[in-house]
């Protein structure tokens, strides 16, 4: 109790008010500068977490972990979150719902997952669990993704915890497991198991949006996402004669197999331009002051690098073929053979992808879909999205935002089933010269410090407004 209450008095006595303007919108703004100076050190304790995501395997172990050390740094602030386990004891998040100052307004939801995909040390030049702190960086798994969005909400409502400030709306807190792997063990399994956390919610914020994408010193855009692909990951299998690998064979599984993978992989898939991305274009062509032209992706890379791959993604359903099982000694021809595809739909394109698909490999191909689920797409024109521009402007006056569609999928596929809009905002200002999107499971992961301080400064104004 003594050093609960010498935590409280010691962040209080570091609390500042501050008067401003934010974007046109006076008001009188308490800061949180503990908060700004003590995320660099949450997201250094949860990068050390080693929190690898393998799916199935019995090495998937520190959910758990993680999920008790966010709990403990909740407490710490006087909150009282619960530690909820899904599908086994090391499947585990957290969950807390703060209360408003208004509690006629809906709630909204602030989700990050706590999982990361592996990591190759001998493929990093820092260690990617040590999250150690070079060149105004912290380096490790799950910097950008999204540990980095973790930290920021710790800090915030820790802050509010030691310093009495609430929001506005309730604000429900969600730390979950598994969204590296489809969200199985995490948050569709909470929507099908515990749907009284989503109560009341009709807006959720989580990944990955707010990011900055600078244009020149007086523009910087940062994209929010309204918009996600669908997913459909499939397996082909194909039936052939087994035999001897030395003689005549006109019935093998393997080249009936290889022909339909190289066809999809192949497969040019029209353009389907839908509103999101329509409007992403159009703001990103005035603020370069070009003509964008969809039918021409390179001047997206060129623009954009990485993020242009995602963008150009967006603009048409994919299929990528991604593993091959066939045989099992170098002379014998099997009798079956297996591949799988990684497919992605946009909104509104679901049937033809199936259709496409089913023309593409023929009548010989078994097709079956291991995992599917929906593509979303929430309105951009609405008071939430609007004081997401407001708060980024008052942190930086050259901001402006646009609406952009993601080509991967977040846990917001699951929580979007309750009605909910759902929405990319974890606020964070890159230099110019780093490559966001690259950094997003590759090797080398990090987040700028000044970067990271700047995402608790947005967040914090954005959740006690929204």
């Amino acid at each position: 109790m003594v050093q609960e209450i010498l935590r409280r008095e010691a962040y209080l006595l570091a609390s500042v008010r501050w008067n401003g303007q934010d974007g046109g919108m006076t008001n009188t703004w308490e800061a949180l500068p503990h908060a700004e100076s003590e995320v660099v050190g949450l997201l250094r304790d949860l990068i050390q977490i080693d929190t690898s995501n393998w799916g199935e395997s019995a090495e998937t172990v520190g959910e758990i972990v993680a999920a008790d050390y966010c709990a403990e740094r909740l407490r710490e602030a006087g909150w009282s979150p619960e530690v909820f386990t899904t599908t086994s004891q090391n499947r585990a998040g957290v969950y807390l719902r703060v209360p408003g100052s208004d509690p006629a307004a809906p709630a909204l939801l602030l989700h990050g997952h706590l999982d990361v995909v592996p990591a190759m040390a001998s493929e990093w030049s820092h260690p990617p669990f040590a999250a150690e702190l070079d060149g105004g960086f912290v380096w490790g798994r799950g910097a950008v993704d999204m540990k980095d969005m973790d930290a920021m909400i710790l800090a915030v409502v820790r802050g509010w915890g030691f310093t009495g400030i609430r929001p506005r709306r309730d604000v429900v807190v969600l730390f979950l497991p598994d969204e590296e792997a489809g969200s199985g063990h995490g948050a569709h399994w909470l929507a099908a198991n515990r749907p009284e956390m989503f109560a009341g919610v009709s807006e959720a914020v989580g990944e990955v949006g707010g990011f900055s994408i600078t244009v020149r010193d007086d523009l910087r855009i940062y994209p929010i996402q309204t918009a996600e692909k669908g997913i459909r990951w499939i397996r082909l299998e194909a039936s052939g004669r087994a035999g001897h690998g030395s003689m005549l064979h006109d019935d093998n599984a393997i080249t009936e197999l290889c022909d339909a993978v190289s066809r999809i992989g192949k497969h040019q898939w029209p353009l389907r331009i839908t509103k999101t991305v329509e409007m992403f274009l159009e703001g990103l062509g005035t603020a370069y002051g070009i003509a964008l032209d969809p039918h021409e992706p390179e001047e997206l890379l060129r623009i954009l690098g990485t993020f242009g791959a995602v963008v150009g993604a967006t603009m048409q359903n994919t299929s990528n073929p991604s593993m091959l099982n066939a045989g099992y000694k170098h002379n014998v021809i099997p009798s079956e053979a297996a591949a799988c595809i990684d497919g992605r739909v946009v909104p509104g394109y679901e049937d033809e992808f199936e259709a496409t698909i089913r023309e593409l490999v023929g009548e010989r191909i078994s097709v079956s879909t291991l995992v599917s689920d929906i593509a979303l797409e929430a309105p951009f024109d609405t008071a939430t999205v609007d004081l997401m521009a407001s708060v980024l402007r008052a942190e930086d006056p050259t901001a402006q935002t646009l609406p952009y569609m993601m080509s991967g999928g977040t846990d917001a596929k699951a929580i979007s089933q309750f009605g909910i809009d759902c929405y990319g905002f974890s606020p964070l200002q890159m230099p110019a010269d780093v490559d966001y999107w690259r950094l997003f499971h590759g090797v080398d992961e990090r987040v700028p410090v000044a970067g990271l301080q700047f995402g608790v400064r947005v967040l914090d104004r954005f959740l006690r407004a929204c």
